[in-house]
């Protein structure tokens, strides 16, 4: 069985404020974009790279692949996560539908091994997997300015990436949320939920060090994950 890696860098850091897109900002001497390929690239059970990049940085962003044995093509991203999937879609159209396929966020550049594993071994059973961590503050729901409901926080996770798939199962989602024009998502597993809810959406566990590169402090943070050991995989 085949597997793909599609690293989504069609953003562009509005939430930044930098001159350039996030994933082309460097940490421990870096991009964020090589970091994120790297993890990939590296990983045995990986056959595959695509990297989705923001219109206008494509050659800099073929030019960072390209040491990287995996990365098969840079193709151009949409204005929206959900138009970079499925720019990602299309591009994978000849591939048959039992690939896997994980969607992975360009501005997480710290994923570790044992992360994507996890997602790997529940895509031997599961056609959707999503990556979570424990939300360590009390999440409100607010109405009006006034607060309408408190989960409980035992019952929530922050989700990250990777987002793992069976092909056939993600190409289906998007082509009925493509064809919804009310269409609303922030990520891939929101598109299967909402349009596959028969298909369960496993979750595996994540990583705090999975960390994803969104407003400057991050860079700060991110500076000192690059220049540290990395922990054994857990």
């Amino acid at each position: 069985m085949r597997t793909v890696a599609v690293v989504l860098a069609g953003g562009v850091g509005q939430r930044m404020g930098a001159a350039t897109p996030k994933q082309l900002i460097e940490v421990g001497g870096r991009p964020i974009l090589a970091l994120s390929i790297e993890a990939f690239d590296r990983h045995p059970d990986v056959d595959e790279v695509l990297v989705v990049m923001a219109a206008g940085h494509l050659r800099t962003a073929a030019a960072i692949a390209e040491p990287f044995g995996k990365a098969s093509r840079v193709i151009e991203g949409g204005d929206t996560r959900t138009a970079s999937t499925a720019a990602a879609l299309r591009a994978l159209a000849d591939h048959p539908g039992d690939t896997r396929v994980l969607f992975h966020d360009a501005a997480r550049p710290f994923v570790d091994r044992a992360t994507i594993d996890r997602v790997l071994a529940a895509l031997e059973t599961e056609a959707a997997v999503a990556v979570g961590v424990p939300s360590s503050d009390t999440i409100v729901e607010v109405a009006g300015g006034v607060v309408a409901a408190m989960p409980p926080r035992e019952t929530l996770l922050r989700f990250q990436t990777p987002q793992g798939f069976r092909l056939d199962t993600v190409r289906k989602a998007y082509e009925l949320a493509l064809a919804d024009p009310d269409l609303r998502a922030t990520d891939d597993c929101g598109i299967v939920h909402r349009y596959l809810p028969d298909v369960p959406v496993r979750v595996v566990a994540g990583s705090e060090r999975n960390l994803k590169v969104t407003h400057p402090l991050d860079i700060v943070i991110a500076e000192h994950l690059a220049t540290e050991n990395p922990p054994e995989a857990q």
